[in-house]
């Protein structure tokens, strides 16, 4: 097996060029469709596809059946010999033979019933042109195979990692940014409608490409399944039975994605949706790499410690993981809260993309990143519960999250719209976090150590520091974000340079951390 770091590396520099090309991909598909009709009822299709995937593939699924085929691998040395890899080549086999032709079903019933389907997410677009609803429905029509698709590349996956082979799984979703790039470039319409039409039928080609890949892979590996007919064996009954808790936790964050979405289709004009869209793409940036990184290593690290008993290990181990991510995302969310509009205007702000569509998505972009750093250390602390075989708490807060977001956007959508529901979400990601450290503390599994409490606010005042430098750089560099591209990229560039320049000298200032201790840091695996 791969070293933890070698394989964490690999994670974070995959996950970071699928990252730049999902922006590549939102800054083109700004260009050529924008934010209005043909938009939104192409972030609706795509919504339903990807709530299943996340609630499903890419979340229950995973979570169970990688530890069970783990542990199916003969010998528990880590060997991918032949006769190694049959015990769990036999138990893939066996979840694929049920797994298909419940995924081939589900997929027909949700094509077939696009149109109820749609109108329950979005109560008939109330006002809008009958066209929005029919072509919502076309889009959902087009894109949902991928639902099946991916679901396949979510086992094959599973197989991959439990065998060693990280790379192969995380690079899939490159192949998707690809696809989706590929389609507006080069096959574009000459109206948005046609353009978002084009970028459905990239959705379905991007779930084959990476089907193929993965089969590829797996070949290459020894493993090549075969189709069977559906037996509902004690270890597939396991299976299923220890996907629904764990579906449950992923579906409180996707359900209330598919909430907001619902209650900007049906309250709110046209745009919203894909401001929101826009706007949380952005805020997943700093998200995706910071987070899956840490949550990445944190787990298994935790868990091998505490299968040690080295809780003080633990324990610090976990404090220095708040301590990266405050020093990260604190300043990543005071960046994007204060400087939303110039970094909206200069990624987005082109074609079909107006200035108003700017200012709507940079609002927008403010309130999400008010629970940035909350966003991360959820999966910090998560973790926590993880490590120790506990899979029910965390799911209970997140589902206590929900609903807090829920009641959010209920409040908050009247007076502020779009921005409102931006807002409960980040409130939400703050009540999780929150009361998952109250929870870990109350039962004696964490606490801030000395180190954490002193750089904790030193940071929070580095940032403040910075937030207040990039307020006034804004005003110097507001006249160069009417420009050319190269004028507002050239203007971004210093505003960033500025700011970062200033987080530094004011963290070091405060003592917040040393050259020191960053060196070490660097050096430990």
């Amino acid at each position: 097996m791969p070293s933890l770091v070698r394989a964490t590396g690999t994670i974070g520099g995959l996950t970071l060029v699928s990252r730049v090309l999902g922006l590549v991909r939102d800054q083109l598909f700004a260009l050529v469709v924008g934010a209005g009709l043909a938009s939104d009822c192409f972030l609706i299709a795509f919504r339903l596809p990807n709530l299943f995937r996340a609630l499903f593939a890419e979340g229950a699924f995973s979570a169970a059946f990688v530890p069970m085929f783990s542990r199916t691998l003969a010998g528990g040395g880590g060997s991918t010999s032949a006769d190694d890899l049959a015990p769990g080549r036999a138990f893939a086999e066996a979840v694929l033979a049920v797994l298909l032709p419940l995924l081939a079903v589900f997929t027909v019933v949700m094509v077939v019933f696009a149109g109820p389907v749609v109108w329950a997410m979005t109560g008939g677009f109330p006002g809008a042109p009958a066209e929005k609803v029919a072509l919502s429905i076309e889009f959902t029509r087009i894109t949902f195979p991928y639902l099946l698709l991916i679901s396949l590349v979510s086992l094959l996956g599973g197989i991959l990692n439990s065998i060693g082979r990280f790379w192969v799984n995380t690079a899939a979703p490159i192949l998707l940014n690809l696809a989706l790039i590929a389609g507006l470039a080069l096959f574009h319409g000459q109206t948005p409608v046609e353009s978002a039409r084009v970028q459905s039928a990239a959705v379905t080609v991007a779930g084959v490409l990476q089907f193929a890949w993965l089969v590829w892979a797996c070949h290459r590996a020894g493993i090549d399944l075969r189709l069977r007919l559906p037996r509902l064996t004690p270890e597939v009954r396991t299976l299923l039975r220890r996907i629904g808790p764990a579906a449950l936790g992923t579906g409180a964050v996707q359900v209330n994605l598919v909430i907001s979405t619902a209650l900007a289709a049906r309250f709110l004009g046209e745009g919203a949706i894909s401001y929101l869209y826009y706007a949380d793409r952005l805020n997943q940036l700093p998200l995706g790499l910071v987070g899956i990184g840490i949550g990445t290593v944190l787990l298994p690290t935790l868990s091998r410690q505490l299968a040690q008993d080295a809780g003080r290990q633990a324990l610090h181990t976990q404090n220095r993981a708040i301590e990266l991510v405050l020093l990260l995302t604190l300043p990543a969310a005071a960046a994007l809260v204060v400087s939303a509009l110039p970094i909206v205007r200069t990624l987005f702000e082109h074609g079909r993309f107006t200035s108003a569509d700017s200012v709507a998505t940079a609002a927008t972009l403010s309130a999400f990143s008010l629970g940035l750093p909350a966003y991360v250390l959820i999966k910090v602390l998560t973790p926590g519960f993880h490590a120790r075989g506990d899979t029910k708490t965390p799911v209970r807060i997140a589902v206590g999250s929900m609903l807090v977001n829920l009641a959010g956007n209920v409040a908050l959508i009247w007076p502020l719209g779009y921005v409102g529901i931006a807002l409960s979400t980040a409130i939400a990601a703050w009540v999780n976090a929150g009361v998952l450290y109250l929870v870990l503390r109350r039962r004696g599994l964490f606490a801030l150590d000395h180190r954490l409490r002193r750089n904790a606010w030193r940071l929070a005042a580095a940032s403040a520091v910075m937030a207040g430098v990039l307020v006034a750089a804004d005003r110097l560099t507001a006249p160069f974000m009417v420009g050319s591209l190269i004028a507002r990229a050239t203007a971004l560039a210093a505003l960033i340079a500025v700011g970062g320049v200033a987080y530094l000298a004011a963290a070091y200032a405060l003592r917040a951390f040393s050259l020191a201790d960053l060196k070490g840091q660097l050096r430990r695996r």
